[in-house]
């Protein structure tokens, strides 16, 4: 691993980390009952639920900025981020769609000053040497990398935050894990990673 291979927060999606299967088994619906709704920073149970399956990247924003030792709630992390246009929010139907990239990166220069760039078209072995120039790597991935034993349908549609890589592993932290051995730390061989792995994402500086 590199210099990257630093001690890294870990923060689920959900305030209660062991929600991942009962969203997946019943939808945003399950969040209703999650006890530590309130530590979002959402005003009612309903809108942490309709935030919390679309805020994958705000848990990865949160995580490294919780490395150099800032504490940020994730919705009010998202709120901010939809200012940019990092999120757009529609009213009428309740839909949320985002992360988008370009917004997400102005977001974070102007905000908390991080230096950060979309990356596209990334080899999944280019990314150790992505991280010799940049502290963490957001990756958009398919969600279904919490059973790496898995075929996935396709690539991308979640963002898990990598914190180290080799050239034969990768390490990463995933919002959506649904246990300890599937949400921090994961280690993956790189051609498993790569079965999931968009080829795209955020580099962030700290």
């Amino acid at each position: 691993m590199n210099a990257c291979a630093r001690a890294v927060p870990y923060f689920s999606q959900w305030e209660t980390a062991s929600m991942t299967l009962p969203v997946l088994e019943s939808g945003s619906s399950a969040l209703l009952s999650d006890p530590l709704w309130h530590q979002s920073g959402a005003e009612t149970v309903e809108e942490y639920a309709r935030w919390a399956v679309n805020i994958c990247g705000m848990a990865c924003l949160k995580m490294a900025l919780a490395a150099r030792g800032e504490m940020h709630r994730t919705i009010d992390l998202a709120r901010a981020c939809t200012a940019f246009g990092g999120y757009v929010v529609n009213e009428a139907d309740q839909s949320i769609k985002g992360l988008i990239y370009a917004p997400f990166v102005t977001f974070v220069g102007r905000a908390f000053g991080l230096k950060a760039e979309t990356i596209t078209n990334l080899p999944t072995t280019d990314i150790p040497y992505l991280l010799r120039r940049h502290t963490f790597f957001i990756a958009s991935v398919n969600s279904q990398i919490r059973w790496p034993d898995r075929e996935p349908r396709s690539r991308g549609g979640h963002l898990v935050l990598v914190t180290a890589a080799s050239p034969g592993t990768i390490r990463f932290h995933n919002p959506s894990g649904h246990d300890a051995q599937s949400q921090a730390d994961v280690v993956l061989p790189l051609p498993t990673f790569d079965r999931f792995f968009a080829n795209r994402g955020v580099a962030i500086i700290l």
